[in-house]
């Protein structure tokens, strides 16, 4: 086993049980080791801090797979993780009855680069990293043995994967996708998830509870919700009660989704429901102009910072669009906003969305602060993993 070799001093991180080393720390690889190989990770000084995963052609130059240089990295190593990962999830009150679930969330359950996903009986799985495409065939049987699903389909075509010099893997890995839509049922709402073309592994699993809410915020509530792709927080909202929803999405494919996932839940009333494609930048400007207004608006945008070099950039587009929600809330009126971008904190989200305000003139005070399902773990060690960041804001009634 090749030993990899940290700068002196850089330790630190890896002692604090951070999994991932940079191209800086590196001092020197000692050995061969091919992209995904397991090496042996030591201080400047040679005393063991672990094993992890080589990926030299990626800035993160290796992610720990363990903190114990005594733990053998192997099928069992997997097929354990893989099982500790479900056992927590099922132990969990709020967890066990998911017909969509996410299994693994990466380094949080100790798989960095691993993702995977449950939809009834399918699990789709999304490996980033080169030591999880190295340990592919093993992740999948572990993940076919602990869970006796049907099928298998791999998703691994995020951008991410050419950071670490890998090509796009799609495909059925293990048995078939059943015929017809494959559909799961979240908080009394039926939804079909798209494995094959939908975004990220299908469906966005991390706003399960948030749509919940969007239930109990809706009765009565005039709602528009913006970037709706498959419609998941306007059918909450119309099962909560709402008196009509907009939704506006750019994605033709995700609307038309969104309009079956109306005729899979005939306790909905479908004419309160009405389905725009249209830029949510234009489509909040014109809404505007025509004196529209709503009692409840969800903003729940694609990722405008994928790392911290684009906060600058990405907080201007947050501060936009929070403007013109503002502009279109009733005195009184909600706005449940959202940012999946890693590059923006908390704390810039949060002054942003005051800066939207202020600018507009409204008083608001927050009322939630949320975040992903707790099937998305973070680990207390990695705050990076806190990606998903939700403010539910109510304006003020006026003078």
């Amino acid at each position: 086993m090749a030993v990899l070799k940290l700068q002196p001093g850089k330790e630190r991180t890896v002692l604090r049980r951070h999994p991932w080393i940079f191209a800086g720390s590196v001092a020197r690889l000692d050995g061969h080791a091919r992209p995904g190989d397991t090496v042996e990770v030591v201080t400047a000084d040679g005393r063991a801090l672990g094993r992890a995963a080589w990926s030299p052609a990626s800035q993160i130059r290796a992610r720990m797979w363990t903190f114990d240089e005594a733990t053998s990295v192997d099928h069992v190593f997997f097929k354990r993780r893989v099982a500790a990962a479900l056992a927590l999830r099922a132990a969990h009150p709020h967890l066990a009855d998911q017909q969509g679930l996410r299994l693994i969330h990466g380094e949080a359950d100790g798989l960095p680069g691993v993702i995977a996903d449950r939809f009834g009986a399918v699990v789709v799985v999304q490996l980033t990293s080169a030591g999880a495409e190295k340990w592919r065939d093993a992740i999948v049987g572990a993940l076919v043995q602990a869970t006796g699903c049907a099928a298998v389909y791999e998703r691994s075509d995020s951008e991410v994967r050419k950071l670490e010099g890998l090509e796009a893997r799609v495909g059925c890995v293990h048995g078939e996708l059943p015929a017809g839509p494959l559909l799961i049922e979240e908080h009394g709402v039926k939804l079909e998830v798209d494995v094959i073309k939908g975004h990220k592994t299908g469906f966005y699993l991390d706003q399960r509870d948030n749509r919940k809410l969007t239930a109990a915020l809706a009765r009565g509530r005039r709602v528009l919700n913006c970037f709706c792709y498959s419609g998941g927080f306007s059918l909450q909202a119309l099962a909560g009660g709402a008196t009509s929803v907009l939704s506006i999405d750019s994605s033709a494919p995700a609307l038309e989704i969104a309009r079956r996932n109306l005729t899979h839940n005939a306790h909905l009333d479908a004419s309160r429901a009405i389905w725009r494609e249209d830029d949510v930048f234009t489509a909040l400007r014109t809404l505007q102009k025509a004196g529209e207004r709503f009692d409840l608006i969800v903003l729940d945008p694609p990722k405008f910072a994928p790392s911290a070099a684009h906060a600058l950039r990405a907080a201007k587009a947050y501060k936009d669009i929070n403007l013109c929600a503002f502009r279109l809330l009733t005195p009184g009126g909600i706005l449940m906003t959202y940012s999946c971008s890693g590059g923006i904190g908390l704390e810039m989200f949060q002054k942003t969305v005051a800066g939207a305000a202020a600018d507009v003139g409204v008083d608001a005070r927050i009322l939630h602060r949320l975040t992903a399902a707790p099937d998305h773990p973070v680990g207390l060690a990695v705050p990076e993993g806190e990606y998903l960041k939700g403010l539910v804001v109510q304006c003020g009634q006026g003078a």
